[in-house]
């Protein structure tokens, strides 16, 4: 039988972004030249307006750059949270966030990483009907792409207990690894998943890559 969660998504963006030099959250996306001027938008306001399009509500957590994060935030719908210690690391920032994905009364979350291109629609949907017609016994649903991990990852409320149970110096992956059972791997075509964007190197490379594919 299938699962009816109510979903949230997370986005997790609370880092530093000390390789890149700036604010990873708040690089343009998609690059110049691939949308119209009216629809510039940065690597948050378009994963927020993809997960919208999935999850009943959409959480940022954000860590020093709270401030700066703020207006694009609520100007695209999201809900914005602070990590209040984000030196303890990026699994923390999860915790802070899943703890409101309970508190909210959402038994489902949709989990990414703000370093990187938006998922496409196709992707979004396709994960989240594999984690509603998965058994009992799969807890969580992660993307593949060419042999590779990726995101977002969805969770159960089994998987957030286990994640909210952890030390905040775990890691997602490292109890994913422990807990190899209650994963189910759904092989996506769009590279997106497995890309993240740590200096402004890769960054250029990227933008480049997305305008010559327009």
């Amino acid at each position: 039988m299938s699962r009816a969660p109510s979903w949230c998504g997370v986005i997790l963006a609370a880092g530093e972004s000390s390789r890149m030099g700036r604010d990873k959250a708040l690089l343009p996306w998609p690059p110049s030249g691939s949308a119209p001027s009216a629809s510039i938008e940065t690597f948050l306001s378009s994963t927020i307006r993809t997960l919208s399009q999935e999850n009943d509500l959409v959480i940022v957590v954000a860590g020093n750059n709270e401030a700066q994060l703020a207006p694009v935030v609520y100007a695209h719908g999201a809900f914005l949270l602070r990590n209040p210690d984000p030196a303890r690391g990026q699994f923390s920032s999860l915790q802070v966030g899943l703890h409101e994905v309970l508190n909210r009364g959402r038994d489902a979350a949709m989990i990414t990483l703000v370093d990187r291109p938006p998922a496409s629609a196709a992707v979004l949907s396709k994960l989240r009907a594999a984690f509603e017609a998965a058994p009992p016994c799969k807890w969580a649903v992660v993307p593949e792409y060419g042999g590779k991990h990726g995101h977002p990852i969805l969770i159960g409320r089994e998987m957030m207990e286990l994640f909210l149970r952890a030390p905040a110096s775990s890691s997602a992956r490292d109890i994913e690894h422990q807990n190899p059972e209650h994963i189910e791997y759904v092989v996506v075509e769009d590279p997106s998943v497995t890309i993240n964007v740590n200096t402004p190197e890769e960054y250029a490379a990227l933008t480049q890559s997305a305008a010559q594919n327009k």
